[in-house]
């Protein structure tokens, strides 16, 4: 009997472990979340949570490669606000690359984000365009690689500078490559300009949402290798594109969206893609305010699969439009979460 309440005493300590609690008022192991992710030891078997009491925390977070098999988990969707100021231009001007651009900034896999709202509140606060000196891009054209994306040229900028646009690209969410079997749960990302949520492997990237909400502008959603977003909600303050895919490594590589519902500024488009992309839309909703535009190829680049864009059952208040009608007889069931991820990644038992 003494070695069972021994061990009952261990195992519950482990478990006590494997959680820790961040607090604003004290209450907790941390008042700051990135000194909890800092602390952490990872295990390659098991997750470990960190607890986010409800607060707003402003903060950036960078979740190293180091840091895998981690939960970061909110008291409520709501009532935890993770929020910083960053303009992706105004970053890269000082750095090498976007680790660091966004609020939440992540290089390593197998991370879960639940009941969260993260913000990078850039294009709500900036009074409008602004050009700064700029050493390391602009005024140059540097050609993207597979992995490494150079920044967007804009008109009229000269070489040591660069036009930093309030609705530029602002990321709430940027992963880099490696960060991989990501997982979003009943959380909202905003942000002033584009790019929201920049999931960014295009090589093995592997990337889950559910019950979520993106608001942003061009690109607000835009996956690189394959994801799935399910019961989710889009709202675009542009009028180039809410969505985006780059699924150029296999021809395999997939978006799918299902039962997600799509609003914004009058005459938003609903998507766009630069290079490979295969889009399948299952049961989604279009509010009225969606341009008569369907998904397009943006700019003149040669691709070897042609226009992958898939829609079954979805609907536009007022009326449909004739591109979106039913192309595919692939239903939810044949693109769940084991069929689109395969044997690749065993979806976790944490939701």
């Amino acid at each position: 009997m003494k070695n069972i309440l021994i061990l009952f005493l261990l195992f519950s300590f482990q478990l006590k472990a494997q959680t820790i609690t961040v607090a604003k008022d004290g209450s907790g192991d941390f008042t700051s979340i990135q000194k909890a992710i800092e602390s952490f030891k990872p295990d390659k078997e098991k997750y470990k949570t960190i607890l986010i009491k409800n607060g707003v925390y402003n903060e950036k977070l960078w979740i190293d490669v180091a840091r895998h098999h981690l939960v970061l988990k909110g008291e409520s969707t709501k009532g935890v606000v993770i929020t910083f100021t960053q303009a992706r231009d105004i970053w890269r001007c000082e750095n090498p690359n976007d680790y660091g651009a966004a609020t939440i900034n992540v290089m390593a896999a197998d991370v879960v984000f639940q009941n969260l709202t993260v913000l990078n509140d850039y294009g709500f606060k900036a009074k409008g365009d602004t050009t700064i000196a700029c050493l390391n891009e602009a005024g140059k054209v540097n050609p993207s690689t597979v992995q490494n994306y150079a920044l967007p040229r804009e008109n009229g900028e000269k070489d040591g500078e660069k036009i930093v646009r309030k609705d530029g690209h602002q990321f709430a969410f940027r992963s880099m490559p490696g960060a991989t079997r990501l997982s979003f749960i009943d959380c909202v990302f905003r942000s002033g300009g584009g790019d929201t949520v920049s999931p960014w492997d295009v090589e093995g990237g592997m990337y889950y949402f559910k019950n979520c909400e993106i608001e942003g502008h061009v690109d607000l959603y835009c996956p690189r290798g394959n994801a799935l977003i399910e019961n989710s909600k889009f709202i675009c303050h542009n009028m180039s594109a809410a969505i985006w895919h780059d699924g150029s490594a296999k021809e395999s590589d997939k978006t799918v969206l299902i039962n997600c519902s799509f609003e914004g500024d009058k005459g938003f488009k609903l998507g766009r893609y630069h290079r490979e992309a295969q889009m399948f839309l299952i049961d989604c909703k279009f509010s009225e305010n969606m341009a008569d535009a369907s998904i397009y190829q943006s700019g003149d680049r040669k691709l070897q699969w042609g226009h992958r864009i898939f829609y079954k059952n979805c609907h536009r208040e007022n009326g449909d439009f004739a591109w979106h009608k039913d192309n595919t007889s692939l239903k939810k069931k044949d693109l769940n979460f084991e069929k689109v991820f395969g044997q690749n990644w065993i979806k976790p038992s944490l939701y």
